[in-house]
This record gives C-alpha cells, sequence and structure tokens, in this order.
C-alpha cells in the first residue's frame, strides 16, 4: 500500500519569468534546465566559498520554477537569491500556503488533482515520489513516518543534518544523491566543489549508521576509543545519520548510551 504524508515543515517558493532558468542556472549546483513536468531536480545553493547554504528540489510546469525547501530556511533564501536578480527578467514569490507539500512512497502516488506538480525523488530510487498540490490531499502516514523512511535510505533532511557556511556537497553525500551537475558549467560556489572532487579531499562523511539502543539527540559526540570522533544528527527507529572521519575509525562507535555501526547498505539503485 503506498503511503502518502503532508509535510508541513516544507514550503515552497515560485521563480516566473523569461530568465528563470538562466538566473537560477548561474546560482545552484545542478543542472536547472532538466527540470520539467514529471521531472524534479535537486540542487543547493551554496556560498562563493563552496558551502552549503540550502537545498532544495526544483520543479517546473514548463511556465514557472517552484523550489521545495525546508520552510524554514525560504524567506533567507528568498533574500539571497532576490539579490542575484539584477535587471533579468524573473520574479520571486512565496508559493506558501498556496502549496501544500507531500510525499508518497511505498508505491505509486494516488490520483492527483490535475493542477499538482509531483515527480520522483531524484535522491534515490526508493524515495518515493514529491507533490506540490493546490488542495489538501488526503494522507495515510505522518511526517515521522517519512522521517523514519528517508533515515533508512540515509537521506539528510537539509539544516537538520547539515551546517550552514560549514559543509562541503562531498561531504555530505551530494554528489551521490544527484545533487551536482560535472557538466553544466559554473555556479556559486563550483570551483571549490570540483576541486573537492578531483583532489579527494573528504576528511569526513554524513554517514548512516545503525543505532543499537536510545537514539541520541542531535549534537551528541560520537566517541572511539575514548576520544571525540564526530557527532549524530537525525535519527530513530534504530537509524540515524552521524558526522564520522572518511573512512570511519574502527571499532566501536559510541554516543551516549548507543553503539552505532556505519552501514553499507545504501545502493542508489
Amino acid at each position: 500500500m503506498t503511503n502518502i504524508a503532508e509535510l508541513a515543515d516544507r514550503g515552497v517558493i515560485t521563480l516566473a519569468g523569461g530568465d528563470r532558468v538562466a538566473f537560477l542556472q548561474g546560482l545552484v549546483s545542478n543542472d536547472v534546465a532538466m527540470a520539467a513536468p514529471g521531472r524534479a531536480v535537486f540542487a543547493a545553493l551554496l556560498t562563493p566559498q563552496g558551502r552549503w547554504l540550502a537545498d532544495f528540489f526544483v520543479f517546473s510546469d514548463d511556465e514557472r520554477l517552484f523550489l521545495e525547501g525546508a520552510a524554514a530556511q525560504l524567506p533567507d533564501l528568498l533574500s539571497k537569491l532576490a539579490r542575484y536578480r539584477l535587471r533579468m527578467d524573473v520574479a520571486l514569490t512565496p508559493a506558501a500556503p498556496a502549496l501544500r507539500v507531500y510525499v508518497a512512497w511505498h508505491g505509486a502516488p494516488p490520483p492527483l488533482p490535475a493542477e499538482a506538480l509531483f515527480a520522483p525523488d531524484p535522491r534515490h530510487a526508493q524515495a518515493g515520489t514529491r507533490i506540490l498540490s493546490p488542495v489538501s490531499l488526503p494522507t495515510n502516514a505522518s511526517a515521522e513516518d517519512w522521517d523514519a523512511h528517508r533515515l533508512g535510505l540515509g537521506l539528510p533532511d537539509g539544516p537538520r543534518d547539515l551546517e550552514a557556511g560549514k559543509t562541503l556537497l562531498l561531504e555530505a553525500r551530494y554528489d551521490e544523491l544527484d545533487a551536482i551537475s560535472w557538466t553544466k558549467g559554473c555556479y556559486m560556489g563550483q570551483e571549490l566543489t570540483a576541486r573537492t572532487r578531483y583532489r579527494g579531499l573528504v576528511k569526513r562523511r554524513l554517514v548512516a549508521v545503525g543505532v543499537e539502543g536510545p537514539c541520541p539527540p542531535p549534537g551528541a559526540p560520537i566517541l572511539a576509543a575514548g576520544a571525540c570522533v564526530g557527532e549524530i544528527r537525525t535519527g530513530r527507529d534504530g537509524a540515524a545519520l552521524a558526522w564520522l572521519p572518511n573512512p570511519p575509525p574502527a571499532g566501536p562507535l559510541l554516543c551516549g548510551a548507543a553503539t552505532l555501526t556505519p552501514r553499507t547498505d545504501q545502493p542508489k539503485e
């Protein structure tokens, strides 16, 4: 049976105007031109120094672009994008609460209103379908159910797992999550992202871990042989994400009263 949940902590920004694709293309990490009805693009906005600021799914209805991201980040994201508009034909407006965000997984999405936008989540074959709907949809699952599912897939959840102004995309495995185009040309922060890839300068990684024992709170230190080697991020139901050295240290990893085990069962397909 397909699960469908509303994600009330997500929101939408709309980009209209003839320069909307060119405008966003020069700012974010992925190829915005690939967004089309039925196809979403996952992308990140970086600092000029190549550090993560925000991420979002880019939808298109062939007339506008829609950025679906963490609602708490949208006002700042809107402000940052507006600074680069200059004389380009782009209008940026918040779409909430006109568009509500849903996710469907473990099966095909239910019948949707004609006005809804939907596309497979491009990060993982089992991540389901992202949906932007102007009307309320019936749900049979909670945001917590979705949270458990995405943690089982090892998928980070933006500001809950990453550190704005600090995290590199390759540290967060965004290369594995189809968030980076290596061929589209320049964008803000592109130089460091490319250099990190070609030189292999990834000293830490956001790793999916199994949790044996009570799940520690985000930010709790991870110990190996008595020394702090990282920290836990989000977690529930025996699965979590954690910042660890690359490669992770051998031996038991302890976090509070829990033992962590890095997982290797995270194929994309």
